[in-house]
């Protein structure tokens, strides 16, 4: 539940980036008005505009959900939704899409550099503080867990220019919902499956 509500603002955008070549003419008017922006229909080339509003509307809300439920911000979330404002708003004001797709990169780098620094530079790895009250493991073990983070988040974001610069737009769109989203998963099942030899029956 916890990973839906971390992706739900880029399931919007590509509901939204999906759905633009199918709204009629008075609903893009509509959006024109509220959004200010300079929306066509049958312009598909004006998806990627729209989809980028609506993310940060629903990074927002996000945040705002997140704060009511537990009376405090979660720091992917804010990191996030910064970089949501400043790049999505960087591709609104000069209608130019590289500043959006940049954002995953910049997003997946940024963590990795802070679980990097967090293993050089801190008493504990950033994992281990984020995992250490369910199970407990070796000092070795989670500075190995973190430095895979580290290497994850590297190639997720290199992986994410690669696609956006060498395949077409809607491929990359639909690399930032299902390959993002796979490759996360695989990552997160492997990292159990290397976890489960390490942990007592109790932490099962």
């Amino acid at each position: 539940m916890k990973l839906f509500f971390d992706f739900f603002p880029i399931l919007l955008f590509f509901g939204a980036y999906k759905l633009y070549d199918k709204l009629p003419p008075e609903i893009i008017d509509k959006l024109n008005y509220i959004l200010g922006l300079p929306l066509s229909s049958g312009d598909s080339g004006n998806a990627l505009l729209l989809a980028t509003a609506v993310m940060i509307v629903a990074s927002v809300l996000q945040v705002s959900l997140y704060f009511l439920k537990y009376h405090r911000f979660e720091p992917m979330h804010l990191v996030t939704l910064g970089l949501v404002v400043i790049l999505g708003g960087a591709t609104l004001v000069f209608r130019d899409p590289t500043f959006i797709k940049w954002k995953p990169t910049v997003v997946n780098w940024l963590f990795g550099i802070a679980f990097l620094a967090s293993q050089l530079f801190t008493n504990k790895p950033l994992v281990q503080r984020m995992m250490s009250t369910a199970i407990t493991l070796p000092t070795p073990i989670w500075n190995r867990l973190n430095l895979a983070w580290v290497v994850f988040f590297f190639i997720s974001g290199t992986a994410n220019l690669y696609v956006a610069y060498q395949f077409t737009e809607a491929a990359w769109v639909n690399f930032k919902l299902f390959g993002m989203l796979g490759l996360t998963l695989l990552f997160v099942i492997g990292q159990a499956f290397y976890l489960t030899r390490y942990l007592n029956p109790s932490e099962d």
